[in-house]
């Protein structure tokens, strides 16, 4: 794609300070950073949730809110959290599959006739479709000029491979989750958190407490009770947060499983009718479990090694002068300001770091 003067400028002038800039951060220490922080990226979450909620357009007036904001709410985590490596995890092909074999109908909800973001309402479902697939695509092309790695596992859903890093491969590490979905709360602990883009909240075992009314360990239990609407799973009739709280008080304070439900439903199940609505559906609360628990995830031992493989390897590079050629060529000048200072705020202490 040819590049106008103006574009030339700007990629150049970028490329004449990355030395000057290498040298200021080397004199102020970062590079000798072995502070050991990770943090895991759920991809294909955060990107949906910047492509519907940010209706950016380049100057050519094309949508680019999906690539442009999930790249600034990465950068903006990065420069919160300030982890020393970067894992972007998507599901990988078929990832549903495990789960689709105990629940057929798991995140098979009918497709909805509005649009995902408000820019598309004039058009049909394939024009923001046939968006939606070229930013992502073009996404992780992006994602190769940054000092970042990318996983997609073949039959493994990134909520598994998330919590194989955190639990397993990380476990020696402070851990940083970034999503918006709630499920990962389960894994908070003492050095697992979570960082919530829709909340700008950074989940530790007190937010939990304190939003929930139960310690993490505790919460897929509740989830399991009360089903998962966003992968159409449906719950147990009557079982609110407070409805559940108060029925089962335990969980705000003691480590529980499926077996303590059930005594405690069965040995007062004339006291309330949540418990009878709980009994009578059993199988139904044992399969969401199934569905939903992330702390027992057991990766294929093919995928374990994929992970080693690609983790092991010295991490990519930041390369800016490729990024603000793309930058240019896809015309994001606009949507993402201050370029220069972004990248070295956002990206520079990952390029630094060593393992």
């Amino acid at each position: 794609m040819n590049l106008s003067d103006t574009d030339r400028s700007k990629i150049f002038s970028i490329f004449e300070n990355m030395k000057a800039e290498k040298q200021k951060i080397q004199e102020q220490g970062l590079s000798g950073a072995t502070r050991k922080e990770v943090l895991l990226v759920d991809g294909y979450n955060t990107f949906i949730r910047c492509f519907a909620a940010i209706p950016t357009l380049n100057e050519d007036g094309l949508h680019t809110g999906g690539m442009s904001g999930f790249l600034k709410s990465v950068g903006h985590a990065i420069k919160l959290l300030k982890p020393d490596r970067c894992i972007i995890v998507f599901d990988g092909p078929g990832g549903s599959m495990k789960r689709r074999k105990i629940y057929p109908d798991y995140k098979n909800k009918k497709k909805a006739s509005v649009r995902l973001n408000r820019i598309y309402d004039d058009g049909s479902l394939g024009d923001e479709e046939a968006s939606l697939k070229k930013q992502l695509q073009r996404l992780v092309v992006y994602l190769q000029e940054l000092p970042v790695n990318m996983i997609s596992l073949d039959n493994v859903e990134a909520d598994d491979t998330i919590a194989h890093l955190a639990l397993d491969y990380f476990k020696e590490w402070t851990v940083y989750i970034m999503s918006s979905d709630k499920d990962f709360l389960q894994l908070v602990d003492g050095r697992v958190q979570v960082w919530s883009p829709t909340k700008k909240q950074l989940y530790a075992e007190a937010n939990v407490v304190n939003e929930y009314g139960m310690i993490p360990q505790n919460l897929v239990l509740f989830r399991t009770l009360d089903g998962d609407d966003s992968d159409n799973i449906p719950g147990i009739k009557g079982c609110g947060l407070k409805t559940v709280l108060k029925a089962f008080p335990f969980l705000r304070t003691e480590v529980s499983d499926l077996k303590r439900l059930y005594d405690h439903a069965t040995a007062n199940k004339d006291n309330l009718k949540v418990y009878s609505n709980i009994l009578e559906n059993w199988p139904v609360v044992e399969r969401n479990f199934e569905l939903m628990q992330l702390t027992n995830t057991q990766l294929p031992t093919v995928s374990q090694l994929h992970v080693k493989e690609v983790l092991d390897k010295p991490k990519p590079k930041l390369n800016r002068f490729q990024l603000a050629k793309m930058i240019a060529e896809d015309k994001l000048w606009n949507n993402i300001p201050n370029y220069q200072s972004w990248v070295t705020e956002c990206f520079q202490k990952l390029d630094t770091f060593v393992l």
